[in-house]
């Protein structure tokens, strides 16, 4: 057996309880000694696997109809080890220091600062031989979209880990432009005779107007709600209207390729008077410092909300009629932006093989089954044919395609959690329309994107998925250890108590002494390449 994983990082090893892992049998499959192989197996083998899984899940992954499937279709059963929630990271961290490592990791949630830790130490090993070799699936997705292959490879050259791809329009019109919409409640505008609110000053007489009429009654009515520095549910989408606006990693590159911390910006400064504004009237709500996704769901189902941040309102308030996509409003000074937020269908991650797995060949096809168009399609969303749930899809047989069903209510994110197995997979946008149809509420917000959103987007660029090497990245882990915290906590703070005024000066000075020039020469730097 190759050489184990030393320590991974002080950060992640320090957090592992050693706990009884069993010592009776190998956590890898025995070499079978196959060759030239061609699924169906004339007789089962099993790979042995660790992964994670939403709780919405069977704890067994063989439950589900896909991977149920799947070992009809290969003759290969898969002997899951499957974690859920923080648990997952623990006991994944604990095979792979330890020793016990299964053949594969899926759903691996792997950081690139972490990826590459294990590559040096040989804990996983390169996958370029065995793409080219035995995945024609996975290089068929790589010849339609070459980009990947260059996201997918370390500074090394090498291939450490399979991706997750999933694309939803291009450019400013990607659904993942904007993670936190703004939705409003069209009906207690009409109720209390007002108009969309089209600036600022606008929005805070609206939301004034919410507090004082008080239309959920009792007392109940929350004029603004969110979850603050919590991507999709944070307040930042307002920022625009005071300057570069904000992002989920308070990273944007200007149209002239310069890259920029949002949080240092003076429109960053306005935009966090204005919200300490609206704190002081009561506006905002006081739980959203705090508040986890169940509570700010509950209290969204419950109609309290004014204004709230989300991907999907029918995830919270539900796909009716009652809350509208607010668009980007005015600043004081006239000014209307929407930030372009960091992020696109593809996560570098999804898959890992360990330097214990002795069947390279049979676990490299298997995984190439999960880049096939169609099975790629049902790992990312769900599947057909389920006769003990709801299914996502139905299947066509004389267009050979997936459709997309009516959810009839169900909130697509619960559905997909229970029945689909994520994974590695690649869905490319020439897939719609010939192995699957959209599904309904990705049209539907790619819509809403299209017409009320790109028309305000001034940047040309989003800081891209650079794969720094691994000098860089222990350096920006350093570096954001106690950069990105501080950044977030004076946030939250100069919202509920003011202040940033007298303490801007200060500030920057704080950011400075945490390596911000280094930082940003850093990201600047893996920018650069990004575009040679």
């Amino acid at each position: 057996m190759k050489k184990i994983v030393k320590a991974m990082s002080t950060l992640v090893v320090s957090t592992v309880v050693l706990v009884g892992c069993g010592n009776s049998e190998n956590t890898w499959s025995e070499d079978y000694g196959l060759a030239d192989v061609e699924f169906p197996l004339e007789e089962q083998v099993s790979l042995k696997f660790l992964t994670s899984s939403s709780p919405l899940a069977p704890a067994d992954p063989n439950e589900k109809l896909i991977y149920e499937r799947l070992e009809e279709k290969t003759n290969v059963h898969i002997e899951w080890r499957n974690f859920v929630g923080e648990a997952f990271g623990e006991r994944r961290n604990l095979a792979m220091s330890s020793g016990e490592m299964p053949d594969a990791i899926i759903n691996s949630e792997y950081s690139d600062y972490e990826l590459l830790n294990l590559a040096e130490d040989e804990a996983i090993i390169p996958l370029n031989d065995l793409i080219d070799n035995y995945m024609p699936n996975l290089q068929k997705v790589l010849e339609e979209a070459p980009q990947y292959r260059a996201m997918m490879t370390a500074p090394d050259g090498n291939i450490y880990a399979f991706p997750w791809i999933e694309e939803l329009g291009e450019g400013r019109e990607s659904i993942h432009s904007v993670d936190n919409f703004p939705w409003i409640n069209v009906e207690w505008l009409e109720e209390l005779g007002l108009e969309m609110p089209t600036t600022t000053d606008e929005l805070k007489e609206v939301l004034i107007a919410f507090k004082e009429s008080d239309p959920a009654g009792n007392g109940q009515t929350i004029p603004m709600s969110f979850i603050i520095n919590d991507g999709g549910q944070d307040l930042g989408f307002l920022f625009g209207s005071f300057g570069l606006g904000d992002t989920w990693d308070r990273t944007v590159v200007t149209n002239d390729g310069e890259v920029k911390l949002t949080a240092a910006d003076e429109g960053y400064k306005e935009a966090i008077t204005f919200m300490n504004e609206l704190y002081e009237e009561g506006l905002l709500d006081v739980e959203g410092f705090e508040q986890d996704w169940p509570t700010y769901v509950a209290k969204g189902q419950e109609g309290r909300y004014g204004l709230y941040f989300t991907w999907d309102k029918a995830n919270i308030s539900g796909m009716n009629d009652t809350y509208d996509l607010m668009p980007p409003l005015y600043g004081p000074d006239g000014h209307k932006n929407v930030a372009r937020n960091n992020g696109m269908g593809f996560d570098r991650s999804r898959m890992v093989i360990t330097s214990a797995n002795q069947n390279l060949e049979l676990t490299a096809k298997w995984i190439d089954q999960l880049y096939d168009p169609y099975q790629s399609v049902q790992n990312n969303w769900g599947t057909y044919g389920d006769e003990t749930q709801q299914n996502i899809f139905e299947f066509d047989e004389s267009a050979q395609m997936l459709k997309h069903l009516d959810l009839e209510g169900t909130a697509p994110v619960e559905l997909r959690e229970r029945t689909n197995i994520g994974g590695p997979l690649a869905i490319l946008d020439s897939y719609y329309g010939d192995i699957t149809t959209m599904p309904d509420d990705a049209a539907w917000r790619l819509d809403l994107m299209r017409e009320v959103m790109v028309p305000h987007m001034s940047a040309d660029h989003i800081y891209p998925r650079v794969f720094f090497d691994l000098d860089e990245l222990r350096r920006l882990s350093q570096i954001e250890a106690d950069f990105y915290p501080y950044i977030n906590r004076k946030r939250a703070e100069w919202i509920t108590n003011g202040k940033i005024e007298e303490e801007w000066d200060d500030y920057l000075e704080e950011l400075e002494r945490l390596s911000y020039s280094e930082w940003l020469e850093i990201k600047q730097a893996g920018f650069d390449r990004s575009v040679e």
